[in-house]
């Protein structure tokens, strides 16, 4: 269907994508009509505040961190002396954006006791280590077979996925500054830690290896600063193979994840030019570059590929004048966002690259009303932080806050696309399913649970249920999910908060986590 002016939706039940559909694929016509019953935006504090305001126990915060000491697990919940259920809230008006408020948490048993017929099963991780009375974010989330880890602040704790329980948890001498978005194959991870405990003067400059399969703790290691453009107030890694490679300020080096040793410097081309700024990881290592800086209006962004056991350049792919790179989509194949220095989040592309660096494919998603991963771009932030999209398959999936589609990266053609009509908080694609399918979170409201569907060709017609999450959890569930991060693992939903609050009045749950 050609791109139309009409509304997007006639006024059905909210929240649920709709048969009406104007944002279908070229080939595809609405159907007869029948009932049918999203790293953040321009500021992430800014939509934090905005959406949870007054919310209390689900506040966002920065990056700051003391000492913690002691866990539940989730099988143990530690939810409190506080008694009866959450209250429930009416179903969000137009008018009106409903924010969660600071509520008793459920534990598991509970969750499992209220749990209807056809809803899925759920464990909780109420943790109670004590936080400064402050903002913590929590780092990347870890999926290491049957385990879900991850670092907050100086704890590095792994919970079993089948139902939530510790396993093993590392305590770390200082706060944690930064981690990759994957471990190697074997499990190990590389994560940067503070020099000290305080609130100026931190360097991130202490690195610390932990096995993520058996809990322990490996070598440490400090990072070089020379003064020249090798400081470490800023950092940031990525892991590839037995690699992990390390940007410090304005310059970038690789070391070896098994004990520590340097393998190589990545240097900067075009000396004083081309400078690497981010590292993405994975099956692959890419190098995302700042160059031209001194003159904005011929500054550009470079992306090369390197061997990561040797450093060797296999290609390189820039930007054009005037253009940045928002975010790695995937580095296998390699997709990445550009945006426009000057404009923005609002003129962005999707561009697909062959295995030669060179652009394959180059796709406006904006015609069917698709924003920068959240409607940002930070070219500060981890480079693979885009929990709007997910590529596999030959698809590019892009979700956002009312609506969800895949483009196909050969084409540049919208395969399938729906759209709520009603209040919704965020379409989060999970991952590319046979036959141009696509697995889909859509996170709930305060008084509506989320679920997980599946959908392809055809559009809302091919709308089925993977699972469907408990009311009883609907409340937490949306003060975890509107600014966190979720993984996909098998048909288990596994969602954690960007952050989490030390001060007990305002406490929340770690991790939750549904199966069917």
């Amino acid at each position: 269907m050609s791109q139309s002016h009409e509304p997007w939706y006639k006024h059905r039940p909210p929240a649920w994508p709709v048969p009406d559909n104007p944002y279908a694929p070229e080939g595809y016509g609405p159907p007869p009509p029948r009932p049918r019953r999203r790293r953040w935006p321009v500021t992430a504090v800014a939509l934090a505040v905005l959406l949870l305001a007054g919310a209390g126990v689900y506040a966002v915060g920065e990056r700051s961190g003391q000492d913690r000491a002691g866990s539940n697990s989730a099988g143990q919940d530690g939810a409190g002396s506080e008694s009866g259920a959450p209250p429930t809230t009416a179903p969000p008006t137009a008018s009106a954006r409903p924010t969660p408020s600071p509520t008793r948490i459920p534990t598991t048993a509970e969750i499992a006791q209220r749990r209807m017929a056809g809803e899925a099963s759920a464990w909780i991780v109420d943790d109670r280590t004590d936080l400064p009375r402050r903002n913590i974010p929590t780092e990347d989330l870890w999926i290491v077979g049957d385990t879900a880890v991850q670092a907050i602040y100086k704890r590095v704790v792994a919970h079993r996925l089948s139902d939530g329980v510790q396993l093993w948890s590392v305590d770390l001498p200082t706060p944690v500054c930064e981690t990759p978005v994957n471990p190697a194959p074997d499990g190990k991870v590389v994560i940067v830690l503070q020099n000290v405990e305080a609130w100026s003067g931190v360097r991130c400059n202490q690195l610390r290896m932990i096995d993520l399969r058996t809990g322990k703790a490996g070598w440490h290691k400090k990072l070089t600063e020379t003064g020249a453009g090798d400081d470490t107030i800023i950092v940031d890694s990525a892991i590839s193979g037995g690699t992990v490679a390390i940007v410090q300020s304005m310059k970038a080096a690789a070391y070896q994840v098994a004990d520590g040793r340097k393998l190589y410097d990545i240097p900067m081309e075009n000396p004083g030019k081309c400078y690497p700024a981010r590292m993405a990881g994975g099956s692959k290592l890419l190098v995302v570059a700042h160059c031209a800086i001194s003159a904005l209006e011929k500054a550009y962004d470079q992306v090369r590929e390197i061997d990561p056991a040797t450093g060797k350049v296999r290609w390189r792919y820039r930007t054009e004048p005037g253009l940045r790179i928002g975010q790695v989509l995937s580095v296998s194949p390699a997709v990445i966002t550009t945006a426009h220095r000057e404009t923005h989040a609002e003129d962005w592309r999707v561009v697909a690259l062959g295995p030669d660096g060179k652009a394959r494919r180059t796709i406006d998603p904006r015609p069917k009303g698709f924003k920068h991963c959240g409607d940002s771009v930070d070219t500060s932030a981890n480079v693979q932080s885009c929990r709007e999209a997910v590529v596999g398959g030959g698809l590019v999936l892009l979700g956002g806050t009312d609506r969800v589609g895949a483009y196909d990266l050969g084409t540049g053609k919208l395969v399938w696309g729906v759209k709520s009509d009603g209040t919704s908080y965020g379409y989060y694609p999970l991952r590319v399913g046979p036959g141009r399918t696509g697995i889909v979170y859509q996170l709930g409201t305060s008084g509506k649970a989320g679920r997980v569907f599946r959908v392809g060709p055809g559009g809302v017609d091919t709308i089925k249920d993977v699972l469907r999450l408990p009311a009883s959890t609907a409340r937490v569930e949306f003060g975890m999910g509107v600014v966190g991060e979720n993984a996909y693992v098998g048909e288990r939903l596994v969602i954690a908060p960007a952050g989490l609050n030390g001060d007990d009045a305002q406490h929340e749950p770690r991790m939750l986590s549904f199966a069917p």
